[in-house]
């Protein structure tokens, strides 16, 4: 299942991308996030409790930030695990000056899930993992802009 779509942030580009690498600000702004342990310089073992619909449950994974381009895009490889079945994904991370002081941030995923999750359908997947990726960057967007401050 493909998972797409962009953020901006009011604030430059430096310091988005500065809060996105950041593991406390991640940690704070991943709905449902109950560990996030670094396991090395570019990447954490998580466990999520997720609330909505049938993917509700808690998960166990990894995270991996890969081929980064300092200030301008990185990878995210994700894979866990829960009752309701597992997920992998890899998703592209893009920033770009959206104005003097303006952020635009477009991911670019896929997602394959097995297990109970997959036979939900993409459509419900689909729209549970907006509602996450929604979550997670107006989170981050508080951040950044107690940070920008």
């Amino acid at each position: 299942m493909d998972v797409s779509g962009e953020h901006r942030f009011k604030a430059p580009r430096a310091l988005v991308w500065e809060m996105l690498l950041d593991p406390v600000a991640l940690e704070a702004a991943m709905p449902g996030c109950e560990q996030f342990v670094p396991t090395g310089p570019a990447g954490y073992d998580v466990t999520i409790r997720v609330g909505v619909a049938a993917v509700k449950g808690t998960y166990s994974g990894n995270v991996q930030v890969q081929d980064r381009n300092e200030g301008k895009s990185y990878r995210l490889v994700v894979s866990g695990s829960g009752r309701p079945g597992s997920l992998q994904g890899d998703a592209l991370l893009t920033l770009s000056d959206d104005g003097p002081e303006s952020t635009l941030v477009r991911y670019q995923g896929d997602v394959r899930a097995q297990g109970a999750i997959a036979r939900l359908g993409s459509r419900l997947l689909g729209g549970t993992a907006q509602l996450l990726i929604g979550q997670f960057f107006k989170s981050m967007e508080r951040q950044v802009d107690a940070r920008a401050v």
